[in-house]
């Protein structure tokens, strides 16, 4: 299994259209193959920042996903991409891959 750990650096004028985003995303990665974890918005602290996890069974699954999520007949994941373009609600991001540790 292979974890998706993404950090964003996000408007903080835009965290309901952030949130909107989100949302969207939750429903193509668990659409595609993935399991999504969820979204977490800012709470106490820093009031642009951001996370997101996500997991896949393999780096091969993750990488079939990301075919998918490009691909221009996807037109939900093209609305969110166009989203996030058009509002600007994300400054930048970071990816980073996790293995996780079960008992």
């Amino acid at each position: 299994m292979i974890t998706c750990h993404l950090k964003y650096v996000i408007d903080p004028y835009q965290l309901s259209v952030f949130e909107d985003y989100g949302k969207r995303w939750i429903k193509i990665v668990n659409r595609l193959g993935g399991q999504h974890h969820g979204y977490f918005m800012p709470s106490e602290g820093a009031n642009n920042i951001a996370y997101a996890l996500f997991s896949f069974p393999s780096l091969t699954a993750y990488e079939n996903y990301r075919k998918q999520m490009f691909s221009k007949d996807d037109k939900e994941c093209v609305e969110a991409f166009k989203l996030a373009e058009d509002t600007r609600c994300i400054i930048s991001y970071e990816r980073t891959f996790l293995s996780p540790v079960f008992e």
